[in-house]
């Protein structure tokens, strides 16, 4: 059986992380990508933080898998044609250049609809069009623009950047649905159309309870879910709340054993209501669950903080692998603070293909992030990253160049 994708052919003109995000899922579909670069030098991503000496980096490697190479220098009349080529032949062109960079390479939303009307071009932005939208954006500034850092950290602490990649990689994901969206409603208008993910929006998007909290906030001045509830104070905005949930459902991360030693000795504790006369039982407290103080969802919110240091007395006695095991026998929501080094030796992942090893041919085996969405018709094959110009006489070749014109654009410096 083929691959979802199969016979949809991706221009992609991403570097970075954002635009090959998006790429490279579109790739473990069965999409076939072709990504351009700068000849001699390529996605800058190639040579940052790099382990092994002119050997392309993890960086690179883990964002660009699935995918073929070719460098075009797209400055070079003979390379605007090879590139108008690849136009026609495409069916979406995907970048994540500045603002305007895409229109000053002579590839206007006008030209590119003469050349293919049914193409559809995907771009990644800092900002929708507004005061800001011709700003640049890295991960983090869109963590600062869309919410997130504002409301993440603890509330006599400043405001923190989630280690989660929710600007770069987040937005991505979004361009993606919106890429799959727009060929499948190419198939009933027959027509190309242009795809906007803003790294503002997509932040935005994952950190819609704090806007509900926000209105929230506006109507009744008080959050009673959040840990400055009842001793703390509000002020106008949403304010940074720990390990709150950010639910119904409160929980907060506790101390297990060996954490005095092992910074990831933890694990999130969730009381969730249904099952509270049980984490009652676990603890040894199982006054708590008729006392007045502590038997409903609205009388314990006040005594939370206490609650979970109760808990917390116990949860220091257990590992958090022990903890989890004695609490999932009785159904109460927990989690245990994996480490990366953990996360990349667990065998599941391995199984389940979230967790990948690849051979490369200069680089050796290393591991990388699966397909995190699995199809059951389509299963994802990871393969390994393009080396640079890899696969340019291959694609030109496709496009219908003979090898004495392939030639002849190499020595023009075109290709």
């Amino acid at each position: 059986m083929g691959k979802a994708l199969d016979g949809v052919r991706i221009l992609d003109f991403t570097h970075v992380q954002s635009g090959p995000t998006c790429t490279q899922l579109l790739a473990w579909f069965g999409a076939d990508v072709i990504k351009v670069e700068r000849a001699g030098a390529g996605d800058i991503t190639r040579e940052q933080l790099r382990d092994i000496p002119d050997v392309d980096s993890l960086y690179f490697t883990m964002l660009n898998h699935n995918k073929r190479s070719v460098t075009i220098d797209t400055k070079n009349p003979e390379g605007k044609l090879v590139l108008e080529a690849l136009i026609q032949k495409c069916d979406v062109l995907v970048e994540n250049f500045a603002p305007g960079a895409l229109d000053r390479m002579g590839f206007t939303w006008e030209r590119i609809q003469e050349l293919n009307p049914r193409m559809i071009v995907a771009s990644v932005k800092g900002f929708g069009p507004g005061p800001y939208e011709d700003c640049k954006v890295y991960e983090n500034v869109a963590q600062c623009a869309g919410g997130a850092a504002s409301t993440t950290g603890f509330d006599d602490g400043p405001p923190v950047v989630s280690g989660a990649q929710i600007g770069d990689s987040g937005t991505g994901l979004h361009l993606a649905l919106g890429i799959v969206t727009a060929l499948y409603q190419r198939t009933q208008t027959g027509r190309g159309q242009r795809v906007l993910a803003a790294m503002q929006d997509g932040v935005l998007n994952l950190c819609r309870v704090k806007l509900r909290d926000q209105q929230r906030l506006d109507r009744t001045g008080i959050m009673k879910e959040y840990p400055q509830y009842p001793n703390g104070s509000f002020g106008e905005a949403v304010p940074r709340a720990g390990n709150a949930s950010g639910g119904g459902q409160p929980g907060w991360i506790l101390k297990c054993k060996g954490w005095e030693t092992d910074p990831n000795a933890y694990i999130y504790f969730i009381t969730q209501a249904p099952v509270w006369a049980k984490i009652c039982n676990v603890i040894g407290k199982e006054e708590w669950a008729t006392h007045p103080d502590y038997a409903t969802p609205a009388a314990r919110l006040p005594h939370l903080k206490d609650i979970f240091a109760e808990i917390e007395r116990w949860t220091m006695t257990k590992t958090k692998f022990e903890a989890m095991q004695i609490l999932n026998k009785y159904d109460i929501p927990c989690g245990p603070i994996l480490s990366m080094k953990e996360i990349a030796e667990e065998p599941s992942l391995r199984k389940t293909g979230t967790i990948v090893e690849v051979d490369h041919p200069t680089r050796g085996k290393y591991l990388t992030v699966g397909n995190p969405i699995k199809l059951s018709d389509s299963p994802t094959e990871v393969k390994r990253s393009p080396l640079l110009g890899e696969h340019t006489d291959e694609v030109m070749a496709e496009l219908g160049y003979s090898p004495e014109q392939i030639s002849a654009l190499r020595t023009a410096g075109a290709i």
